[in-house]
């Protein structure tokens, strides 16, 4: 195991700065164990706009929903965004990239890992991610490693994020949603096990993956994912900036645009560098 072999060696667990040369990070301790007050931790690590927004969400909401180009509905139709035909063209190919890197435990970070917003939301090491796009910033280590997978989602409108979704067997994300309607999640089932149940609840309604197929969700509903099976689920997960009309397009421009700059995305970024330089030093 690759956090086994790092023990071994001299440890740099990341928390003062980089591995200075000569030692290995150990990726257990980047990884993390569960954190103590994880979501007090969160919130306090959210961009500002982000928390004052949470109490002012039904507003927001509300002013870019009224805004929007496409339905409001918790589960969008497909047709609605031709450029999800791309994506069911080309799973394939799409798919063996992701084995390539998402299956290869040390290759993709726990979201806890990144994000210290998400060690509020699942179990260290049982929600994993590949990052090809993050809040707009090109991972350029990650997206050389998939050409094919990174070619097409460079050609989706308004994209925000772009990364392969890993869910361990047995993974129950609880409910939660996301932070600004000004963006639509479309998720592309790559693997997705047949030896019991893997679904997700959006709002009132409950949707199952299917391999090749598209499904696209309104995140900001409240939701919660399931992998009642024993093996691991696969979905590259795009972020993508909703359709709008003035002046719900304002707001959200200038909502995502502090959200970018904002330390909260920047700490994310330098997460994965960190966490791909550690692989690295690993396999010299």
């Amino acid at each position: 195991m690759l956090g086994q072999m790092a023990a071994d060696r001299r440890r740099d667990p990341l928390a003062n700065g980089p591995a200075q040369p000569g030692m290995v990070p150990d990726l257990n301790v980047i990884s993390g164990a569960p954190v103590p007050g994880a979501r007090m931790e969160a919130e306090r690590g959210r961009p500002l706009i982000i928390t004052i927004g949470k109490h002012l969400r039904g507003i927001f909401d509300k002013l870019i929903a009224s805004s929007s180009v496409v339905p409001n509905d918790p589960v969008l139709d497909v047709r609605a965004f031709p450029w999800t035909q791309m994506l069911r063209e080309n799973w394939e190919a799409i798919r063996d990239e992701a084995r390539a890197v998402a299956l290869r435990g040390e290759a993709a970070p726990s979201l806890a890992t990144i994000s210290p917003d998400h060690r509020s939301i699942a179990e260290v090491n049982k929600w994993r991610s590949f990052f090809l796009w993050g809040y707009g910033y090109r991972i350029d280590d990650n997206a050389d490693r998939c050409p094919r997978t990174t070619a097409l989602v460079e050609q989706i409108p308004g994209l925000n994020s772009a990364f392969f979704s890993i869910l361990a067997p047995g993974t129950h994300i609880p409910d939660h949603r996301g932070v600004t309607k000004g963006l639509i999640t479309c998720h592309l089932g790559l693997i997705v096990p047949r030896d019991g149940d893997v679904r997700m609840r959006v709002h009132d309604r409950v949707v199952r993956w299917a391999e090749g197929e598209t499904l696209v969700f309104d995140d900001t509903y409240q939701h919660e994912v399931w992998n009642d099976t024993g093996s691991t689920r696969v979905v590259l997960l795009i972020q993508f900036e909703r359709p709008l009309r003035q002046p719900g397009r304002w707001f959200a421009e200038f909502f995502m645009g502090f959200v970018k700059r904002s330390a909260f995305v920047q700490e994310a970024r330098d997460n994965i560098d960190s966490w791909n330089q550690a692989v690295k030093q690993l396999d010299y």
